[in-house]
């Protein structure tokens, strides 16, 4: 019940207590009217609501950093009668849900405020057996995993008195994913495994070391088939694989919240303007995590078999495989992961080093530049690995703390360093090494 309902109301039992009193005319009708005007506002708030649907079609169910996220929603009157007016209120907990809104009261409209997590949008004189449409575009600011709705749904009578609302539960999700920089080129080790023979291990997947044949089974896929070897025996054969002799890629990100550094964002940052480059905020995690979605889709696409492992509040290890399938995986992983890790990352290394084969590449993401991680990584060296060492500089976020002479340090045992900047390109730090001490902006 509105502030206004209370006034008719007030005004219902003036005009009766006066009739009761005076007995003039003038104060029953008045009685009369507004009895009548209640009765007839609350029946109407009740079916008003009734026969009312909403249908949200997002366009996808994965977004990307510093892409747009569409969707269209459809609102269905499905009831014999009009509806003046519905409301409705979009509660998804995606951040930067772009408001579209108006208010409409009999004829009147103009804007109102609306909340930061909140789209709403006012539909006026919805005919019987008639839908709406109308889309909206928020673009995605930040990674995770965000709820479409629930949605509310409000109608009112013509005079206000009685507005009536539905709650629409959704079980819809939307999966944003890190940003992602093209790489040009990532010089690795020969990434081979000791005498470059095969692994002689059988795997599911397809790779270019084709084995041996079989007959076909149900459930094996067509691509598998040898039609030679099918039209020589006259039954169904199918290839199978062996493991490629191409090394293993495991990219190790540090999710120690001890390392990490995140500044207050400047105002021209928290703003992104229609048609600039999405620019990642200033925390050196948020970098560590577009730099390892970036060395990701750069291995994948060169069909290198890639894997990853983050120790943050849930342990993450994705055994390394190829495709576009694989590429998601680590994408999704790392769109949810955060850094309230209990672990260092030189205690990752001893738990999960023994996962890791001989051979196998291993670049790890940190902000750290302690002794007892360099101490680690050459272990890591001398058991066989091609370690590589991607640094987020936290001095060129405004903290005090410094990794330059662990950059230098790794570098005179031979290990490759890359280290990324505040503002630098993600793509073009890692695309190329750099001295410590340079401090190239993106433009």
């Amino acid at each position: 019940m509105t502030g206004r309902a209370r006034i008719v109301l007030l005004l219902l039992a003036f005009s009766l207590l006066s009739a009761l009193i005076t007995g003039h005319e003038i104060f029953f009708n008045l009685t009369y009217m507004w009895g009548g005007l209640v009765v007839t506002a609350f029946l109407w708030s009740r079916t008003a609501i009734r026969g009312l649907s909403i249908e949200r079609i997002p366009w996808t169910n994965r977004a990307q950093v510093g892409e747009y996220f569409i969707e269209r929603f459809r609102l269905i009157n499905s009831s014999r009668l009009p509806k003046l007016w519905i409301e409705t209120r979009d509660l998804s907990d995606l951040p930067g849900f772009r408001v579209t809104t108006f208010t409409v009261w009999l004829g009147f409209r103009g804007p109102t405020q609306a909340g930061a997590h909140s789209s709403i949008t006012v539909t006026t004189d919805l005919s019987p057996r008639q839908s709406r449409d109308w889309t909206i575009r928020t673009l995605c600011s930040q990674r995770g995993r965000y709820q479409l709705g629930p949605m509310l749904v409000s109608t009112s009578d013509p005079f206000g008195l009685f507005p009536v609302q539905i709650n629409i539960a959704s079980k819809q999700y939307i999966v944003v994913l890190p940003l992602t920089a093209p790489i040009r080129s990532f010089p690795l080790p020969s990434g081979r495994l000791p005498g470059g023979e095969a692994l002689r291990q059988r795997t599911h997947q397809i790779t270019p070391n084709a084995s041996t044949v079989r007959d076909y089974v149900p459930g094996d896929s067509l691509s598998r088939i040898h039609w030679k070897s099918t039209a020589r025996r006259r039954r169904l054969m199918v290839k199978e694989f062996e493991l490629d002799p191409l090394a293993e890629i495991w990219i190790i990100l540090d999710a120690d919240p001890r390392v990490q550094f995140e500044r207050p964002p400047e105002e021209d940052e928290q703003v992104v303007e229609i048609g600039q480059p999405y620019k990642l905020p200033p925390s050196t995690f948020e970098y560590s995590v577009a730099a390892a979605a970036s060395l990701a889709r750069h291995f994948l696409a060169l069909d290198r078999t890639t894997g990853l492992i983050s120790y943050g509040g849930v342990r993450q290890v994705s055994q390394p495989e190829t495709g576009d399938a694989q590429q998601f995986r680590l994408l999704e992983s790392l769109a949810v992961i955060d850094d309230q890790g209990k672990f260092s990352l030189e205690e990752v290394l001893k738990i999960e080093s023994p996962r890791i084969p001989q051979g196998a590449t291993v670049i790890l993401i940190t902000t750290s530049g302690s002794d007892k991680l360099i101490t680690g990584v050459r272990q890591l060296m001398h058991a066989g690995r091609q370690p590589i060492l991607v640094m987020i500089d936290p001095a060129s976020f405004g903290a005090e703390l410094s990794i330059a002479s662990a950059a230098e340090s790794a570098r005179r045992i031979g290990i490759p360093v890359r280290m990324i900047q505040y503002g630098d390109s993600i793509g073009d730090a890692l695309g190329a090494p750099r001295r410590p001490g340079r401090y190239t902006r993106a433009a």
